[in-house]
């Protein structure tokens, strides 16, 4: 049976056989072999599965969660950033497209916590927070729902890929106008418009 630590475009921890492209966390919000919390605080982050083989057995006692992501547009839309540490070179790109997307000086990794916090979860709940944006406007690997209420999908070019619990799968036209339900937080879709290289994975093209 599959461990529940896969995370969903929408944020939510479930197990699945999708294996991901990259792991993370939230800190530590298991016990035993159990998620009992969504998350332990404004930390959310995307790790590389490898780095300077460094090895890690799972669900260790007051040691941070492993979680895991299909791909990195995936783990945005969840409300994670890359890790300073092992995704030095990513986390500087996303930094700079921050900073390009939004106008200002570099953000330091704590203003970007607090500032996707805010927009990944309903303040004084754990409810997801969606966000109101133009179509037209939306840059690739912004996640929307589209609804009402239905599956996550992708955005790719002039074309919407729908995911599941088994990955991407149904295509359809994207809108042309209109306001879409859009997931990934508004500050990570900036950084997307402003350039920041997500990964894909190849089954969306």
């Amino acid at each position: 049976m599959p461990e529940r630590n896969r995370v969903t475009p929408m944020g939510d921890i479930v197990a699945i056989p999708l294996r991901g492209a990259w792991t993370g966390n939230r800190g530590i919000i298991h016990r035993g072999r159990e998620i009992v919390r969504l998350h332990a605080g404004d930390l959310w982050i995307t790790c590389a599965l490898e780095f300077r083989g460094r090895w890690r057995e799972q669900w260790l006692p007051h040691r941070w969660t492993h979680l895991f992501f299909y791909d990195e547009a995936v783990s945005l839309a969840a409300g994670h950033r890359p890790c300073a540490e092992c995704r030095r070179g990513a986390y500087r790109a996303y930094q700079a497209a921050w900073a390009g997307g939004l106008g200002g000086a570099l953000p330091t990794a704590a203003r970007m916590n607090r500032q996707l916090h805010a927009e990944r979860i309903v303040p004084g709940t754990h409810r997801r927070r969606l966000h109101a944006a133009s179509w037209p406007e939306l840059p690739d690997g912004a996640f929307v729902q589209l609804g009402p209420p239905g599956p996550p999908a992708l955005v790719l070019g002039d074309t919407l890929v729908t995911w599941a619990l088994a990955g991407y799968g149904l295509r359809r036209p994207r809108p042309r106008r209109g306001e879409a339900r859009l997931i990934t937080p508004p500050s990570s879709v900036a950084a997307l418009r402003a350039g920041y290289p997500v990964q894909i994975d190849a089954a969306a093209r």
